[in-house]
């Protein structure tokens, strides 16, 4: 079982994250573990947003098969 976040929640992660580096409140010690956080929510977010749009074609084609 994962403790993965949902897709509201890595977003709004990396929207800090993003913004801590913006604004220049993260250290040179930490951007890589920083940076390396984000790219996995960015792939959280794909995987999900992916799998959402697969679902949605999927209830289209089923709607359309019953016209």
């Amino acid at each position: 079982m994962t403790n993965e976040p949902n897709y509201t929640q890595a977003y709004e992660e990396l929207q800090n994250i993003v913004s801590e580096i913006e604004r220049g409140e993260i250290s040179v010690d930490e951007l890589s573990e920083k940076v390396k956080r984000a790219a996995l929510l960015i792939k959280i977010c794909k995987n999900k947003l992916t799998a959402t749009e697969d679902n949605v074609k999927q209830i289209l084609l089923e709607l359309e098969s019953n016209e």
